[in-house]
């Protein structure tokens, strides 16, 4: 299907690109590395009177340190991403999550900020962002603010993000000593959608499982917190028999749907089995961060 007709810019900064926003609110779409737009225009499930191509903004592109975290730009592709010496030290589970990401050629043109405000429930790293208690930093006219991860995802498709306000980074807390990280996920075809996906962080103290923060994909019409397992696992023994108890409970409080011929119950299924799959390669993963 050829897409509904639409006017096209290409800002070079970002005060221009929120400029614009602003002047065409919800007429306005963003594209950035377009994996999950264009299709959607082909299909006309968008019809935006203009579209922003936020490409030529350079201030998006990159990596940074700043302070106790890493500052990740929009635009930042996940090729980027998983060979950036500095996400791959102090992030290990988004490098990992992101090479589950599509295919290269995906993966060369995709960005981690596209994915982010895309906001699909399927998607490999809205769950990561949880996991890691990233902070996603916008900016409009009434200036910049950073929303947490756990309240950018409003349901499907749908963020906190207003009309006239750029996603312009992810901001990542560095984890320190103690930390082990892993990604699991099941999909029927490399080119199939994330059936379930789950992002695992734990923290050891003295052999106990001290923290554990796990997010999950396609479990609900947003990423989520699978909040009962991670209880289970605080002070949990690090061995398999504990871990697998207390994945019993990582599909509590969720709600998958029932679609593509994939029953509810299958899906929670695999978020039990996929989690102490999971949180069993962190444990161990724990002391060496970098992948």
């Amino acid at each position: 299907m050829i897409p509904a007709a639409f006017d096209y810019a290409c800002p070079t900064s970002v005060e221009e690109a929120v400029r614009l926003l602003a002047e065409y609110g919800e007429e306005a779409k963003v594209l950035a590395g377009g994996q999950s737009l264009l299709p959607m225009l082909r299909r006309r499930a968008a019809r935006p009177r203009l579209v922003i191509d936020v490409n030529r903004v350079q201030r998006l592109r990159g990596v940074r340190e700043e302070a106790d975290s890493l500052v990740i730009g929009a635009m930042t592709t996940h090729h980027d991403v998983i060979h950036d010496a500095l996400v791959r030290r102090h992030a290990p589970l988004l490098a990992s999550a992101t090479e589950t990401v599509g295919d290269p050629a995906v993966r060369h043109r995709g960005t981690v900020g596209g994915s982010a405000a895309h906001a699909d429930p399927a998607g490999d790293l809205p769950p990561v962002m949880l996991a890691l208690n990233a902070g996603m930093v916008a900016e409009g006219p009434r200036g910049r603010r950073t929303i947490p991860a756990a309240e950018f995802f409003v349901d499907r498709l749908v963020t906190a993000l207003e009309a006239d306000e750029l996603l312009i980074g992810i901001r990542v807390p560095k984890r320190g000593e103690g930390w082990g990280f892993h990604y699991e996920k099941f999909q029927p075809s490399a080119q199939a959608p994330t059936l379930v996906g789950v992002a695992v962080a734990v923290r050891r103290e003295s052999g106990s499982i001290a923290e554990a923060r796990i997010g999950l994909a396609n479990m609900g019409a947003t990423p989520l917190r699978a909040a009962a397992a991670e209880a289970a696992l605080a002070g949990a023994d690090a061995t398999e028999e504990a871990v697998a108890r207390a994945a019993g409970a990582a599909a509590e409080g969720t709600s998958p749907m029932s679609c593509g011929g994939t029953p509810s119950e299958y899906r929670a299924h695999l978020a039990r089995v996929l989690t102490r799959r999971a949180v069993l390669r962190a444990v161990r993963s724990t002391g060496r961060n970098a992948v």
